[in-house]
This record gives C-alpha cells, sequence and structure tokens, in this order.
C-alpha cells in the first residue's frame, strides 16, 4: 500500500518525496517568465531596431556648439546669464543707449552719457578733498588706481582681433561674389529670398528697432534654448525634414536648380 502511486494529479515526485505543487504558483510564474520576456523583446527591439522619437536629436545641438566654439567664454557667460548681476547691467546699460539714441541723435546721447559721468567723477572729487579737509588727512587722488590703470592697446593685443576681422570680411567678401554672380542658382535664389524678406521686414521696422530687438533676442534665446534644448531640438529636425521635402519636391520639377556635382 506505501508504494501506490497517489491518484491527485497535484501531488508531484520530487526527491524521492510526493510534495503538492501549487497551481496559483505554477500561473504566476508561467506569467512573470512570458512578462519578461516580452520586456527582453521589446529593450532587443528598442536597441536592433530604429530610434524612437524620445531620443534626443545631437545634430542641432553639435550645430550650436560648433557656432559658440569660436565666441568668447566672457561672452557666453553674458547671455546665459551664468552671473545674473553681470549680465542684468551690461543688458540693461545697452538696452537703455539704443533706446536713447532710438529717441535722440547720437551726438546728444553722447553729450549727455559723457555729461552724466563727469558730474559723478567731479561731485566725488569735490567730497573726497572736503573729507580730507575736514579730517586733516591726506588720501592722496581718490581716483589714482584707476589714473595709474594701463589702458592703451599694444600691437600683441590688436593684430590676433584685426586678423581676425580680415578673415571674416574676406570670406564675405567671397560669398557675395559667389553668391551674386550667380555661382550656384539654389544658393543665389535663396539668397534673394532673403533679400526680399528683409525688404519687406525694413518696411515695418527701422534700424534702431532691429538692433533693439537683436539684443533682446541676444540676451534671451540662448537662455531659453539652454533650457528647453529637448524640445527645441526635436522640433527643429521635424522643421528641416519638412523644408528639405519641400526643396527636393522643387528640384525634382525644376532639374536645373539641382547642384552640379564637382
Amino acid at each position: 500500500m506505501d508504494d501506490q502511486v497517489p491518484s491527485n494529479p497535484l501531488l508531484t515526485p520530487e526527491n524521492g518525496d510526493w510534495e503538492t505543487l501549487d497551481p496559483l504558483n505554477g500561473n504566476q510564474e508561467t506569467e512573470v517568465s512570458e512578462v519578461q520576456q516580452n520586456a527582453d523583446n521589446e529593450v532587443s527591439t528598442t536597441t536592433g531596431g530604429e530610434q524612437t522619437d524620445d531620443i534626443e536629436p545631437v545634430s542641432d545641438s553639435r550645430a550650436v556648439q560648433s557656432w559658440t566654439k569660436n565666441i568668447d567664454p566672457r561672452v557666453l557667460d553674458l547671455v546665459y546669464w551664468r552671473d545674473v548681476k553681470k549680465s542684468g547691467i551690461t543688458f540693461g546699460s545697452m538696452l537703455f543707449i539704443l533706446m536713447s539714441l532710438s529717441c535722440y541723435s547720437l551726438l546728444s546721447v553722447f553729450s549727455y552719457l559723457a555729461l552724466s559721468v563727469l558730474t559723478v567723477t567731479f561731485s566725488f572729487r569735490v567730497y573726497k578733498n572736503v573729507l580730507a579737509a575736514i579730517q586733516k588727512s591726506d588720501n592722496g587722488h581718490p581716483f589714482k588706481a584707476l589714473l595709474d590703470f594701463n589702458v592703451t592697446l599694444s600691437e600683441e593685443e590688436v593684430n590676433p582681433i584685426v586678423n581676425k576681422i580680415l578673415k571674416h570680411v574676406n570670406c564675405t567678401v567671397v560669398e557675395l561674389r559667389r553668391l551674386f554672380l550667380v555661382e550656384d542658382v539654389v544658393d543665389s535664389l535663396k539668397f534673394g529670398l532673403m533679400l526680399w524678406v528683409l525688404s519687406h521686414v525694413g518696411s515695418w521696422f527701422n534700424g534702431m528697432t532691429l538692433l533693439i530687438l537683436g539684443v533682446v533676442a541676444i540676451f534671451t534665446l540662448p537662455k531659453v534654448y539652454e533650457v528647453n534644448k529637448v524640445q527645441i531640438d526635436q522640433y527643429l529636425e521635424l522643421a528641416s525634414k519638412q523644408v528639405k521635402n519641400v526643396v527636393d519636391k522643387v528640384t525634382n520639377k525644376l532639374p536645373f536648380l539641382k547642384k552640379k556635382k564637382q
């Protein structure tokens, strides 16, 4: 009687003994294995297949990094508001001067600014002299440190700046010659379209207004892009694809617009 096999199908032999198998645990183990297998399939599909939309595009980021590589780090610190006090003073001063120039002539703005600085320095000098006379002390000139500061420019400091400016001027002249003489039809058409847009923008705003808008954009757009970099890169990538599709359709219908392979 002891060697008789139990008739209960839920009893299974293990190590010579008969133990009860819980059907719920068996089902749970099957479900866990199926979930794990599905997860592995999703991971392999994500890594082996095409990239999803959540992956950050790198083309626009690299373009921005290459563009800012040649800019002085101190300028980047100002436009990215690394030091809020310095950036605020610089932005406020430039905005105040440009808005003053939009209301008054250049000579008037320069004269008023110079007169204001002279009033402040003269008043401070008189105050220090009166204070020294009362205290019967001789502290010297109050601006002695600034008077001793070297404000002249040497050739070693000027030559690199002049060389950079000359390099950019030469590149601009060569590019303008290429565009105006229609070396490439597509590039000249793009240039003409840009000039047409600028002509309409110039009819809406004057030069000083454009300068003010440019300063505001310089001190706001880089910081906005830095904060919302991922979202902006995604939208820029979608926009660039749409523009590329339109350009491809136009060039296919107009074969003479295609660039000649060198």
